[in-house]
């Protein structure tokens, strides 16, 4: 599993140089710790959080819970979001682990290779529409604008989560083994709807230390137009 991140490393070093301006490509992982083949992938999650265009979520699912280890970051919240992604295209499949990058392309196991291919498309295509999230105090003020206008809905969401944390796993597929997750998605939230002919601003809570993101999706759930960090 090493030299296959490794060799993924490899051909990161070159497209990866960091480029603060460009937009944010969302990495959406669904992972268990349940799951015997997720380890690569959640320790390659680390390798994607060091790149700052690129923004890596891990979404802990509950399905596998029955097989003998309760994951303690999984939510059917999340799991409802991966079948809401399979029906978007007609599947009646989902896996883990599985990517969705920039809420399009789809990469079921662990291929490095492929993702770092997908993600210089994304980085490579950029966007059309501009996103700030800024903190005041407690609350979050978030502005966006679409230039030149979209004619269509994109949802408001808004993520918080758990940038590290060590797991000592007992029970299950995984038993024995201690892995360190990273970018553990703890609530993803809807904060509205967004008619792209206008600019946008907005407020919502936004209190404690977590880091969290804003996401500007179309409906479906389907393509990502605009992420930004919340540190």
């Amino acid at each position: 599993m090493r030299q296959l991140v490794s060799a993924a490393c490899g051909l990161w070093a070159a497209f990866a140089a960091p480029v603060m301006a460009e937009p944010v490509v969302v990495v959406e992982l669904y992972t268990s710790q349940g799951c015997s083949s997720c380890p690569p992938a959640d320790e390659f999650v680390a390798m994607l959080a060091s790149d700052p265009r690129i923004l890596p979520l891990a979404l802990h699912v509950d399905y596998w819970d029955y097989i003998g280890w309760a994951d303690k970051f999984a939510s059917p919240v999340f799991s409802d979001r991966q079948r809401a992604y399979a029906k978007a295209i007609g599947s009646r499949t989902i896996y883990t682990p599985q990517l969705i990058i920039g809420g399009q392309h789809r990469i079921e196991g662990f291929a490095p290779d492929e993702t770092a291919a997908r993600l210089q498309e994304h980085l490579a295509a950029g966007s059309t529409v501009t996103l700030t999230a800024v903190r005041d105090g407690d609350r979050l003020v978030i502005r966006a604008e679409a230039d030149p206008p979209l004619d269509e809905t994109l949802r408001v969401q808004l993520i918080r989560y758990t940038p590290k944390e060590t797991v000592t796993i007992e029970r299950g597929e995984n038993a024995g083994r201690t892995i360190t997750y990273h970018n553990i998605v703890t609530s993803w939230e809807g904060l509205g709807e967004w008619q792209a002919d206008a600019p946008l601003e907005l407020t919502a809570p936004f209190g404690g230390d977590q880091p969290g993101a804003v996401i500007l999706q179309t409906v479906g759930p389907a393509e990502i137009l605009a992420a930004a960090r919340i540190d």
